[in-house]
Parts: structure tokens; C-alpha cells; sequence
């Protein structure tokens, strides 16, 4: 079995940032124990940035806002916590290997299938990836902003059989406990949808990125991957081999669906913020859902936001209900000016796709 393991800021750091090397040495205990039972485990590892900020004194709760500050601190501290994984990994006698990614080796068909080749053959060679966003350099634009999403891509890209998004929480709870007392676990999720998202919140911590938020929608992800998913306290004894086995409470289980997108269509669909809205007439709606056409301006009806040529826009019906999401082959300007119109109509040298059906998801 193929296991991406996932553990976030505020499971691995103390409240001013340091690295908490027991809960890391937790951590690496579970994927050694997965090991040893015979299993690939792939470890995606937030926790670069504050691992930075006390090295600079910039810790406790004044959190740098500016992007390239960040990425600064993020330099200094990717070393200090790959040093720690490896001291961990190493009293398994287990070799860890340090794979930092961004979003165009998801987006990219080259990059993609050189990172799957890489993290392959290191499991091959029986090395543990320790994989973490390449904070250091990457565009703020176009950067990932949590290792959830990371996690899930990873999964895709691995066809791994199981995800697990470890936190400081027992999964997705039916309320916050700090309000609700009788806030109870929920166990199983067949389907994520807008009722569960909403359960999850916003961000978690001052030090994380991600938050409930941000695993409920790196599980949903990975369910159209086809890849379970658990949600779950990374302080729980055995919670890796409990996640594999499927032993009942050990958090939230998010169930796979029987089709998989594509790596790229997995990516536009869950990954790449939408710059704008392009609204579409019911025949249009009805030929994109049924038939997997590409969206042409005679079935637009308007647009709105600031998009342009390769930007991401999610589409709409004439309700208003947004039911896909894809890549732009025209900006807003010039989608205003050719709304409506057959294809034969068109101006020399515009596109005929607003969105060509490669570059379109469309989502229940």
C-alpha cells in the first residue's frame, strides 16, 4: 500500500514557532511502524516558515505578512526542520529524502511526470520523501499556500491507496467543541459537500495555513483522485496503523469516488483560485454536463471579475449556480465584446473556446 502522510504546522511547532522535536519524532515513529509492516510512505511536512521565525527572532504571534520576508524565513528554516526529520528517520535506520515542490510540477505534463518519476523510484530505493512547498522561491500568485492541497495532489500523483492528514484535532467535528460541548466526531463522509465544508471553518492557527478548511477540501481532492482519506489527531497512539487499517474512530473518513480526474483536471478544478464568473444559458449548461463539450461564446450570457488568457474562472448557470470550473482562452475584455456569438462570427485571431473541454471540470 502507498501512504501520504501529511502533518501541519501547529502538530510540529510549540506556540512561539520551535520546532517541538518529540511531536516530529511521534510523527516518524508511525511512518517506521508502516514501514515495517510493508508499506510505501510518502511524508509531506509543513512547517519551514516557523521553523524560520525564532532562528530570526520573529517568532510568537508577530507572523511576518509581506511575501518575500517569508520566503526569506522559510530558507532558514526548511534546513532546520529537514535536519530534525533526518535525526528522526535515521534512529529507524531509515533514510529520508528532501522533495520540495510547486504548482507547476502539477500543472506542467513535463514537470508532473518528472516529480512522479523521482518520488517512485525513491520509494523504490527505500527512502522516505519528505516532501514541503518550495516556499523560497515561489510566486506568490502561484503558489500552493497549504500542504493539504500538496498532499492530495501527491496522492494523485502516486495513486496512492490512502491519505492522511494528520492536526490537532480528532477529524471534522459536528461544531467547534469550544462552543458546543456536544460537538461529536464525524466518522465517515461519503460525498464532501457544502454542509461539510461549512462545518470545517477557516484557518486553524496563527503559525498554520490550512485549518479544518483546507483538509476537508485536500480530502475532496483526493476523493475524485480515488483516494481514501482519514482526518485525524496527530497525537493519537498508532493513528497511522489505525488510518491503514481502518479501525473505527480513528477520525474522519473521507470515502473515495469510483471516477478520477486527471492530474491537470484535478489541479484547475481544486487547486488554481478563480479570477472571475463566466455565466452560461441553459443550452450551454446542459451540453457541457452531458456531453463534455468545450464552452463556445455563443452559449455565454455575461462575465464578471478581472481575468485574462489563462487565468482560472468558474462557470455558471443562468441561476447563478456555479457548476465547473476551467481555464480561460479569452480575457474579460475581450469575452464582453464577443458574447453571444456563433463561431463564424468571431473576429480574426480570437479563440473560439472561452474554455476548451481539456481545460474544463464540471462538478456536481
Amino acid at each position: 500500500m502507498i501512504v501520504v502522510a501529511k502533518i501541519g504546522t501547529s502538530s510540529i511547532t510549540d506556540h512561539e514557532g520551535w520546532i517541538d522535536e518529540g511531536a516530529i519524532e511521534h510523527f516518524v515513529d508511525g511512518i517506521a511502524a508502516l514501514r515495517a509492516a510493508g508499506h510505501h510512505v510518502v511524508a509531506v511536512t509543513s512547517g519551514a516558515v516557523a521553523a524560520g521565525l525564532p532562528a530570526l527572532e520573529l517568532g510568537g504571534n508577530s507572523r511576518p505578512r509581506d511575501a518575500r520576508t517569508l520566503q526569506a524565513v522559510s530558507a532558514v528554516g526548511q534546513g532546520r526542520l529537514m535536519a530534525t526529520y533526518d535525526r528522526a528517520f535515521g534512529s529507524h535506520q531509515l533514510v529520508a529524502g528532501q522533495v520540495l515542490l510547486a504548482p507547476l510540477d502539477f500543472g506542467v505534463r513535463s514537470q508532473y511526470l518528472h516529480a512522479r518519476g523521482t518520488l517512485r523510484r525513491l520509494l523504490e530505493l527505500g527512502v522516505v520523501p519528505v516532501i514541503n512547498e518550495n516556499d523560497a522561491i515561489a510566486d506568490d500568485e502561484i503558489r500552493f499556500g497549504d500542504n493539504d492541497r500538496i498532499a492530495a495532489l501527491v496522492a494523485h500523483l502516486l495513486k496512492a491507496d490512502l491519505l492522511v492528514l494528520l492536526t490537532d484535532a480528532p477529524g471534522l467535528l459536528t461544531a467547534d467543541p469550544r462552543i458546543d460541548p456536544s460537538a461529536s466526531l464525524i466518522e465517515e463522509i461519503v460525498e464532501v459537500d457544502h454542509t461539510f465544508e461549512s462545518m470545517a471553518g477557516g484557518a486553524g492557527t496563527v503559525r498554520g495555513s490550512g485549518g479544518m478548511a483546507s483538509k476537508v477540501a485536500a480530502a475532496k481532492m483526493a476523493a475524485w483522485s480515488g483516494v481514501r482519506t482519514v482526518i485525524a489527531a496527530s497525537t493519537r497512539e498508532g493513528v497511522l496503523l489505525d488510518a491503514v487499517a481502518g479501525a473505527p474512530g480513528v477520525g474522519t473518513v473521507v470515502l473515495p469516488r469510483r471516477g478520477r480526474l486527471s492530474a491537470r483536471k484535478l489541479w484547475i478544478g481544486f487547486a488554481v483560485p478563480a479570477t472571475g464568473t463566466v455565466r452560461v444559458d441553459e443550452g450551454a449548461r446542459r451540453a457541457l454536463r452531458e456531453r463534455g463539450v468545450s464552452l463556445l461564446p455563443a452559449g455565454v450570457v455575461g462575465a464578471e471579475g478581472r481575468f485574462v488568457s489563462g487565468d482560472a474562472v468558474e462557470i455558471a448557470g443562468p441561476d447563478g449556480v456555479v457548476f465547473g470550473k476551467g481555464i480561460a482562452r479569452v480575457g474579460a475584455n475581450t469575452l464582453a465584446r464577443i458574447v453571444g456569438r456563433k463561431t463564424t462570427d468571431l473576429p480574426e485571431g480570437v479563440a473560439h473556446e472561452v474554455v476548451h473541454r481539456d481545460d474544463l471540470v464540471v462538478l456536481p
